[in-house]
């Protein structure tokens, strides 16, 4: 069973939104996958009582993950996406604890890309891979990414994180999809904010297999940049 969490101790960095649109993408018959909201705020808990079904379903937790985890691999789940509130309390220590992998979105802005640092320290202690992800990006322009984002990046690379080569986009169709209890590709599946979130998701499993030793590190986010 794979454990992934969204962790930053930045508030609004996208944590909600990436969970909700990767597992609803990611859930299907033959890979069920199980949402886990630890966070107080609920964002992900509105979202999936919008839905119109309870696929994926979703757990609440306050304190710690580590029984619903046990359970959710006594249950056959495949995947486990957990959301986390924005700092570092016992909870999210202790999802971290718990994760397969980590993926920490960030803002291409000094605030955010600041704020990463106390979640890579905690997956470094935890000794648990990790991606950092550009969430909320201003588009690309004839295939070239933002200025923005590109300093984003090289500030990341002075913490030796990994980052995502992709990144996500502030576009529409996320905040549309959102509100209408869906994810990206369920909304709009040719847009283009359903193909980044195919591209991350496929990212993700790359990594996965390679932490589990069934590929090489080739092309795996949470080397990237190591």
């Amino acid at each position: 069973m794979n454990v992934i969490v969204f962790a930053s101790r930045k508030g609004g960095s996208g944590k909600s939104t990436l969970a909700a649109h990767l597992a609803a993408q990611a859930h299907r018959p033959n890979r069920p996958c199980l949402l886990i909201d630890a966070d107080p705020q609920g964002s992900l808990a509105l979202w999936h009582k919008l839905r119109d079904s309870n696929e994926p379903p979703l757990k609440t937790a306050t304190r710690s993950v580590n029984d619903l985890i046990a359970a959710a691999k006594r249950e056959g789940y495949q995947w486990v996406f957990i959301d986390t509130p924005p700092n570092t309390s016992p909870v999210v220590e202790d999802a971290i604890r718990a994760a397969t992998m980590v993926i920490i979105p960030a803002r291409p802005g000094v605030f955010d890309v600041n704020s990463v640092q106390e979640t890579i320290q905690c997956c470094r202690t935890a000794r648990k891979p990790y991606a950092v992800v550009i969430n909320g990006a201003p588009a690309r322009r004839d295939d070239v990414e933002s200025r923005i984002v590109a300093l984003a990046r090289e500030e990341l690379g002075k913490f030796r994180a990994p980052v995502w080569t992709g990144q996500i986009t502030n576009r529409a169709d996320l905040v549309l999809a959102l509100g209408h209890g869906e994810g990206a590709k369920e909304y709009s599946s040719e847009g283009r904010a359903a193909s980044e979130i195919s591209r991350l998701l496929a990212a993700i499993e790359r990594s996965i297999k390679a932490i589990r030793g069934a590929a090489t590190n080739n092309g795996t986010m949470h080397k990237q940049a190591a």
